[in-house]
């Protein structure tokens, strides 16, 4: 293959990543995306490391191939797979078209190598804070999740009534997810960013705060075909350094340094003479001074931040008929949020967890929600299940086979059946059926392992009634009950999460009474 032509190759193989990551988180219609996802998250660098470490699997090991691709041919990883690296470019061109022209600029290694440093420390120290702050595939997860997709829903259920009027019902509402204002304000910052100085300055964004392009960068620089300059050839004519969007090419001393080069080959495409070539290691060879000083400079350094905002939750609105007397007023006593079902515990699922939103956006009953310091400030951002806003569907398996890290690990059907993410606790003093002397039993029929069930309540009216009870041992805490109850402002019924997940007992299935025979005269 001609060398012009790889910035052809890069840029079909990037166009494909972006375009089948985007509808893993944009394909609410359930068209098919999400069968792709092992295949397109296989190389999503920080997931596949983290799905790595929770077991050393074949399929977790995208992580070494972008490794051993970086060590053959540099950071093809940041331009043609990372997907948020993908977007930047993107934003680039729009911003400046063909006539944006670079110039070289000096690397800012004590900031990047400070970044990387830091975000190893906290990482080995238990913090994924940085981790999921930085990580490039969950920057983009999260633009896509709290941006694009509600604009993406808005039009469609904008479009709804204009297809009735039409005659056609190809198009269907849908429900929206719960408000994540830290979300989207993490989300907002990081896409505003990442946009501004994609639009000045190129990948000035992956050489200084993406801890992924920093340690990419390392390994770079070891890298066996790297873009060199044929010094005989050289005119000094400068088109290569325009076109360097990493700003890393100096045609004055024919140097590029290797370790914030992403391998995008615009430069070769831009050189009139081949001077550039992408050749393999000299045997023999000076280090550069760059190259010598990117790794002295290797610095950690501390940062400390605070956000003084607070994520909302939406509340499932009571029934249209249901007037409840007075406010409630003993509040829920929980003691611990409640992650997804296949995250086994919290403590192993805040160590994986990039805050993505891949799940959130996955889900179908929108039961997950980005949490704010439920998790501690290390799992800011990352989904818990929000029984208020929705309630976690009883067959459902979605986000456990979709977790690109490995923080919610795959289940059956019948393991997800029995799986306790949490217990629901009745308080009796909230309910309607003490309080207002009326029966009610929304949580005993939306509980799909029958674990509330209603009992007679002896009451001083002498009225017939029944009040809720809880099997905790059949209970597995998916907020069905809770999401049902309809009183204000403290339920009479919620799920406590379980630190550590339990297996619950499988209900006790009573046998229905025999047919009537078809045959006799009144069979009713």
């Amino acid at each position: 293959m001609h060398l012009r032509n790889l910035k052809s190759l890069r840029v079909a193989i990037a166009a494909a990543f972006l375009v089948l990551t985007s509808l893993l988180f944009l394909d609410f219609r359930e068209m098919g995306a999400k069968t792709l996802a092992d295949s397109v998250l296989f190389l999503q660098f920080v997931p596949s490391l983290l799905n790595f470490l929770e077991g050393a699997t074949f399929g977790a090991a995208g992580f070494l191939a972008v490794l051993a691709i970086t060590l053959l041919f540099g950071r093809i990883y940041c331009s043609a797979v990372c997907p948020f690296g993908i977007l930047q470019d993107a934003i680039s061109r729009m911003a400046g078209g063909k006539r944006h022209k670079y110039a070289n600029t000096k690397p800012h290694n004590k900031l990047r190598y400070a970044i990387l440093g830091l975000t190893i420390l906290l990482f080995l120290t238990g913090s994924g804070l940085m981790l999921n702050m930085l990580d490039p595939f969950s920057s983009f997860g999260r633009v896509l999740s709290n941006l694009v997709r509600p604009l993406l829903l808005a039009a469609n259920n904008m479009a709804v009534p204009i297809f009735e009027q039409m005659g056609s019902h190809a198009l269907y509402r849908v429900q929206w997810a719960a408000l994540a204002p830290v979300s989207i304000g993490v989300a907002l910052t990081m896409l505003l960013t990442a946009g501004w100085l994609s639009a000045r300055h190129g990948r000035l964004y992956c050489n200084t705060l993406c801890p992924v392009g920093t340690l990419l960068g390392l390994f770079s620089k070891a890298a066996l075909f790297r873009v060199r300059f044929n010094h005989e050839a050289c005119r000094e004519c400068g088109r290569c350094e325009r076109a360097c969007k990493a700003s890393c090419i100096d045609f004055k001393k024919q140097t590029v340094d290797a370790s914030r080069c992403v391998s995008c080959y615009n430069c070769l495409t831009a050189c009139p003479n081949n001077t550039l070539q992408l050749s393999p290691t000299p045997k023999f060879g000076a280090r550069t001074a760059e190259e010598g000083s990117g790794r002295r400079k290797f610095l950690i350094g501390l940062a400390a931040g605070s956000m003084g905002m607070a994520a909302t939750k939406v509340n499932a609105a009571p029934p249209p008929d249901f007037k409840q007397s007075r406010p409630t007023t003993v509040p829920e006593k929980r003691t611990s949020p409640i992650s997804p079902p296949g995250s086994r515990s919290i403590e192993q699922f805040t160590s994986r967890c990039t805050a993505c939103h891949l799940c959130v956006s996955a889900c179908p009953s929108r039961v997950l929600v980005p949490s704010f310091l439920d998790y501690g400030l290390s799992g800011m951002m990352q989904p818990q299940m929000s029984l208020q806003s929705a309630h976690c569907n009883f067959d459902c398996t979605i986000c456990s086979n979709i977790c690109p890290s490995g923080a919610i690990l795959p289940l059956a059907k019948e393991q997800k059946q029995i799986t306790q993410v949490g217990v629901a606790h009745f308080l009796k003093e909230n309910c309607v059926v003490y309080t207002d002397n009326t029966n009610c039993g929304a949580c005993s029929e939306h509980c799909p392992t029958k674990a509330v069930h209603m009992v007679p309540y002896l009451n001083a009216a002498g009225r017939k009634l029944v009040i809720p009870e809880v099997t905790e041992a059949i209970c597995v805490g998916c907020g069905g009950c809770e999401h049902a109850c309809p009183t204000r402002p403290f339920k009479a019924i919620f799920v406590d999460g379980n630190p550590v997940h339990k297996v619950a007992e499988k209900p006790i299935l009573r046998k229905l009474e025999p047919a009537p025979d078809a045959n006799e005269d009144f069979p009713f």
